[in-house]
């Protein structure tokens, strides 16, 4: 390991990240702004023993239904994004404490910090009480030769101060130029050849890939199982996307699909995106009038993370957790999983029929797009507009009845949210975010489009 030890600075340029950052966008650990509500969290002790576990079918493993994502990990300062290590540990401690066992992240997390901070967290418990997943995240063209992409591989056992790896992905398959793109990183350098030697050797353990995108790339990799044997597939899936994915953005797929293809041939499934980002927590105010009278003393969030442990074929579900009251409100929900009924499955299909009414920008929050070159917060933007859409503060013109309580809240919201210097007013239309967005989200036009609207606000010009 010390052979192939490396600074933390020589490590990004390897990746090709500089000051400038042109090439792969490193995600941010910005504090989230979908905090749960004040009391919409459903309340109650947090059983300790009662966690509901998942069997691995090759290796016979018990692993937690709640899986711990590392990607939003608390910050010290939103700024320079050094990373709350201090909280990070005390969070670590409280799910392993009831029950959670898998814990996720990458290289490309937190600006490069989540497999450090991670490591650190999880390296004061015994090395059997948990399991790692990590990511190739070889996304920049600089990384894409067998050397730098092996340096990757190396820096990340030493970041997570380990031997082996648990579960290893090959990351976001499908992203960028489809096929093209995956046979650079993984095919023609051989690293996918080298990955499954590193399994054959026991210093992988479980190895499969997370899907974005170009739905072929999907499709080969599966027609390739006999040969590759994947050990486990990451998708997106809730309830929302289940039959909706395509329909709200046209380069994703319909969660249906993904994991009928997984369950065709006996894969498990790890899901990411449970939340779509928070969306499904800071759901449209008349949605959460409707589950909250189904079930009063369960949070919003609720529904969505019993949908996605529902499905038999899901190995884990994936949380990227930023506070305490986040993580108790999953363990309420997981300590143990109560899996829908036929009728409550049917009662949110339905809710997701009303909710693709809604114009929402399909940002999830991943912060790939991230960091902008001119300092714009993307994600803040995006999350404050969705955010005011679900509150009903988004006025059609300005003879709408709720015109004035809608353009002040919009307003100072905004002003909140999103410091003055980090607004969509500065986009300059470069577009070096959008190439990273897994939902293929056209960012300088969103960003143009939520501008205009905001001079009108303040012009009292909408219209």
């Amino acid at each position: 390991m010390k052979k192939h030890d490396i600074t933390r600075r020589d490590f990004l340029k390897r990746l090709g990240i500089g000051v400038s950052v042109t090439g792969l966008a490193l995600a941010g650990c910005k504090q989230p702004a979908n905090k749960l509500s004040e009391g919409k969290a459903a309340l109650g002790e947090i059983p300790t023993d009662k966690m509901t576990y998942r069997t691995n079918p090759k290796t016979g493993e018990k692993v937690s239904i709640l899986g711990y994502g590392c990607m939003r990990w608390p910050t010290l300062d939103s700024n320079s994004g050094e990373l709350d290590q201090e909280t990070i540990n005390r969070l670590v401690d409280t799910a392993i404490a009831h029950g959670v066992n898998y814990f996720d992240t990458s290289p490309a997390y937190c600006q490069g910090r989540s497999e450090q901070a991670t490591g650190i967290a999880l390296s004061r418990h015994p090395r059997e009480s948990y399991f790692i997943a990590t990511k190739m995240s070889n996304f920049a063209p600089q990384t894409w030769s067998r050397e730098a992409s092996i340096a990757i591989y190396r820096n990340s056992l030493k970041e997570l101060q380990t031997d082996y790896i648990d579960y290893m992905l090959l990351h976001a398959i499908g992203v960028g130029n489809g096929i093209d793109d995956f046979n650079a990183r993984f095919i023609d350098n051989g690293i996918l050849d080298f990955l499954l030697a590193e399994r054959e050797a026991g210093r992988i353990r479980n190895l499969g890939f997370s899907y974005h995108g170009d739905i072929a790339v999907f499709d080969w990799a599966l027609a390739n199982h006999d040969k590759y044997k994947w050990d486990f597939v990451q998708i997106q899936l809730n309830y929302l996307d289940w039959k909706h994915a395509k329909e709200l953005n046209p380069r994703n797929t319909d969660g249906e699909y993904l994991y009928g293809e997984l369950e065709k041939r006996g894969i498990p499934a790890v899901i990411m995106e449970p939340l779509l980002g928070g969306r499904l927590s800071n759901v449209p105010d008349h949605i959460a009038t409707r589950l909250k009278q189904k079930e009063p003393e369960k949070s919003v969030a609720s529904w969505a993370f019993r949908y996605a442990g529902t499905h038999p074929g899901v190995l884990t579900v994936l949380s990227g957790m930023t506070y305490m009251e986040h993580l108790e409100d999953n363990l309420r929900t997981y300590c143990p999983l109560k899996p829908l009924a036929d009728d409550e499955m049917q009662f949110l299909y339905d809710t997701a029929d009303l909710m693709v009414e809604y114009p929402t920008v399909a940002c999830n929050d991943c912060k790939y797009c991230m960091p902008c070159p001119y300092g714009i917060d993307i994600p803040a933007i995006l999350l404050h507009y969705n955010k005011c859409v679900n509150q009903g503060n988004v006025a059609e013109n300005s003879q709408s009845p709720n015109y004035a309580e809608a353009r002040r809240a919009f307003l100072v919201g905004y002003d909140r949210s999103v410091p003055k210097l980090r607004q969509a007013a500065h986009c300059i239309g470069c577009n070096q975010c959008s190439p990273h967005c897994p939902q293929s989200i056209n960012i300088p036009h969103e960003l143009q489009r939520i501008d205009r609207y905001v001079e009108n606000l303040k012009q009292n010009s909408l219209s």
